[in-house]
């Protein structure tokens, strides 16, 4: 049995795409013994680069079902089947990504069609949809829409099927895809992982963490992981059975988790802020042992881009009111910005220019008493890192909105 599918996205960042449009053919070998289709609002904007190829406007999916409306019927349709699509790692990812926001984990066996149709009809001058479905004579309605590119990739399955007169191919994509070896495992472990700041935790098959780092981006770290030839890596490659991770959104919060924990990093910072001759610069802070920085900046094009944020404000040709506004030594404020996720805010309560706690809330929320704030902070030790220089930079770049301590 397969299920043959075809999604459209509304076109959001990686990993943050929801389905607009969605088809499924459930086959079986012979004829269509089901069918599912229907536009899905996505509960968030359509880019104008989707709406342009697919035709769908966000008046459209307006009073359309929202994923969780048909999630059970998506189950339904699948079940005891193989998942059937053309460049199936999208679809399959866009309904593992979907279900995982409804905390279900979504698992499926999964067949693409174009390494099969490479197999089955080689030299064709290209293997996307529209244009090997029309150098076949299948024919391609409603191309870009969900309906449309699943029946096209139905009939162009059906083709292939007749094609491998002795089952072969199918039986080894489908024992290739399924099989526990080494670059499925990598596929499996990592295929959920997001593109984002965060602590990453590789874990045995008895749960222990052999590994855990803070990472700028948790897939692409995971993925190097495991592609590295070197032997650091041979026993963690081979022992891995899971991974998990813990967003963090900013650097911040990542220090302040690592605080929290007690666990120490040291860091540099290379390069520094210097105001010569009524003008900012950017130089190696080595270069320069008796005059102290104003700023300093672990790369020389984060220093670049801070001198330019800075000469766009005429407040700051007068360096002492810069320095006012970084300076935050006396400050008793509540700071608020971005959270981990989307729809989550942080916040950081400083008193006498230290942080002394912080924690996280939705977005709807109401945080204005520090009665509320004490159910939600978390306390940092005394020996915390410092944090001076990055809640300066956090100033600068106005990542926080600043409010009086509530009472």
């Amino acid at each position: 049995m397969y299920s043959i599918i075809d999604i459209e996205s509304n076109g959001a960042g990686y990993r943050n795409e929801c389905i607009i449009d969605i088809a499924i053919y459930r086959y079986d070998g012979q004829k269509i013994t089901d069918q599912f289709i229907s536009l899905v609002n996505p509960e968030s904007d359509i880019t104008p680069f989707v709406q342009k190829l697919t035709s769908i406007t966000p008046k459209m999916v307006k009073t359309a079902p929202k994923f969780h409306e048909i999630a059970k019927r998506v189950i339904e349709i699948t079940q005891n089947t193989t998942l059937v699509g053309h460049n199936i790692d999208f679809d399959y990812r866009m309904l593992r990504q979907s279900f995982k926001r409804l905390g279900y984990d979504f698992q499926i066996s999964t067949l693409d069609t174009i390494p099969l149709a490479k197999k089955m009809i080689p030299d064709e001058v290209s293997y996307s949809l529209g244009k090997l479905v029309k150098s076949l004579g299948i024919p391609l309605t409603n191309h870009h829409r969900a309906d449309g590119d699943a029946r096209a990739t139905l009939e162009l399955f059906k083709l292939l099927v007749s094609k491998d007169t002795e089952n072969e191919i199918i039986q080894k994509q489908h024992d290739e895809t399924n099989a526990k070896t080494y670059i499925n495992k990598i596929k499996i472990l990592t295929q959920d992982l997001p593109n984002d700041k965060g602590f990453v935790y590789f874990q045995n098959e008895a749960g222990k963490i052999i590994l855990s780092e803070y990472v700028q981006d948790i897939n692409k770290f995971s993925k190097k992981v495991f592609n590295s030839k070197s032997k650091k890596w041979e026993t963690l490659q081979k022992d891995v059975e899971q991974i998990n991770y813990e967003l963090t959104g900013t650097d911040i919060i990542a220090k302040l988790i690592l605080n929290s924990k007690n666990i120490k990093k040291r860091e540099a910072f290379p390069f520094g802020l210097y105001y010569r001759n009524n003008k900012y610069i950017v130089e190696k802070n080595k270069l320069n042992k008796t005059e102290k920085p104003i700023l300093k900046f672990r790369s020389f094009t984060q220093g670049t881009k801070a001198v330019q944020f800075i000469s766009l404000q005429e407040e700051f040709n007068d360096v002492s009111v810069f320095m006012k506004k970084i300076d935050f030594r006396k400050r008793n404020e509540l700071w608020l910005g971005q959270g981990r996720k989307l729809g989550e805010k942080m916040f950081l309560i400083i008193e006498n220019g230290k942080i002394i706690s912080y924690g996280f809330y939705d977005l709807f929320t109401q945080i204005q008493t520090m009665s509320k704030l004490a159910k939600l902070k978390i306390d940092l030790p005394l020996s915390s890192t410092d944090l001076h220089n990055d809640l300066q930079l956090a100033l600068l770049r106005g990542d926080f909105e600043t409010l009086p301590l509530p009472k």
